[in-house]
């Protein structure tokens, strides 16, 4: 009966493997890539650096990085055939969806061909995924057919200027920078269980990414930032948002963008993009949005002991620097990419094939009847 139960709760709670990339609620603030705190990464290191330090167990020295960097600028273009299969995406097609597409379909154009090829194959799809989300919803939005390389330096500032057609200013090109650092690795979340699955069965690596996507694209994983920035944005103060929260909460409505799995007092990512957020409301030179997301905050936790998660001042973030609502989960697959590689590499690297055994509850045995005697 206990095991029965352990099942029907997801396995929460249970460790299904080892890694060297992440704890999650575990150390200093909870949340370590590599032995790196987060808040320590965020302050003082580039996505950039997060992404080798991923892929390779190390910060670059700067040598490095400058190679890195150039590498990833010149990986950043879309091969045609992938431009002409995203025109044929419709506008209200998922954008998840077209993220799927688009790493499955560059999969076909440029395959890993063997394991040496992982770095290659990961780097690749890490400059791609920009371009992928942005080429797609300028032409089915705008019907513009943008240009995918940018001489942006970093991968944030380099989307901002592929989504807007600007240069961004610094303060956009750093809060992008922490956004894609705080959401780059996660342990051993449903996404990236599905990526270390697929790469236990000795898969290729886009195709253990294309099913990451498709794990995330389910709501009770991905698109809490949408679902929390559809939420506030209807609320017309911080006093009117305490009074449909409590309407919400008496019709027992789920309100996404609070509390986690894991973290149990606090997410130590929402402490850092609250800053920034914050930051934004003020140059942005309307910090209603942001006081209302406060204001939810607060309520939250007086009265459930609610904390905000990661996905909750990311939606007045990425609001303020002009993103639309429909692309922050994609923006995540961006991030995130790199964790779910990283995880593909360290599975390979002391494989067994994940096949867990299930506790039966169907039918006792019985035989076929003839198919006249059936009812």
């Amino acid at each position: 009966m206990a095991d029965k139960k352990l099942s029907g709760a997801g396995l929460r709670g249970q460790s299904a493997g080892e890694t060297k990339l992440c704890t999650v609620g575990k150390s200093g603030s909870g949340l370590t890539y590599c032995g790196y705190d987060v808040s320590d990464l965020a302050d003082n290191a580039t996505f950039e650096e997060v992404a080798y330090l991923l892929f390779n167990g190390e910060l670059p020295n700067q040598a490095q990085l400058d190679a890195y960097i150039a590498e990833l600028k010149g990986m950043r273009d879309l091969p045609e055939d992938l431009k002409s299969v995203l025109k044929l995406i419709p506008k209200d097609a998922h954008p998840m969806d077209v993220m799927r597409t688009g790493a499955s379909f560059l999969g076909n154009l440029e395959p890993e061909v063997d394991f040496a090829d992982q770095n290659r194959a990961a780097n690749r799809l890490l400059a791609a995924f920009p371009a992928i989300m942005t080429y797609w919803y300028r032409y089915s939005h705008e019907g513009v057919e943008i240009a995918c390389t940018t001489e942006e330096d970093s991968i944030g500032g380099h989307f901002l200027a592929l989504l807007t057609g600007k240069t961004p200013s610094e303060l956009h090109r750093k809060v992008m920078d922490v956004s894609l650092i705080l959401y780059a690795e996660h342990e051993f979340n449903a996404s990236t269980f599905t990526a270390r699955v697929c790469a236990s069965t000795l898969s290729d690596l886009f195709s253990c990414i294309t099913g990451a996507i498709g794990s995330l694209r389910g709501p009770l994983h991905g698109g809490a930032n949408e679902a929390a920035m559809e939420m506030i944005q209807k609320f017309s103060s911080p006093e009117d948002a305490k009074i449909q929260m409590a309407g919400m909460l008496e019709r027992k409505e789920k309100i996404m963008g609070f509390g986690h799995a894991i973290y149990r007092e606090s997410d130590p990512r929402n402490v850092i993009i609250k800053k920034w957020s914050k930051l934004l409301s003020e140059e942005y030179g309307d910090s209603s949005l942001y006081d209302i997301s406060v204001a939810c905050e607060e309520y939250m936790w007086d009265t459930k002991k609610l904390f905000c998660n990661a996905d909750f001042f990311h939606a007045s973030a990425y609001f303020f620097m002009g993103i639309p609502t429909k692309l922050f989960t994609p923006i995540f697959v961006c991030s995130r990419l790199t964790g779910w590689a990283a995880h593909v590499m360290e599975q390979r690297d002391n494989n067994r094939i994940i096949r867990p055994s299930a506790d039966y509850t169907g039918s006792e045995p019985r035989s076929v009847n003839p198919i006249a005697e059936r009812g």
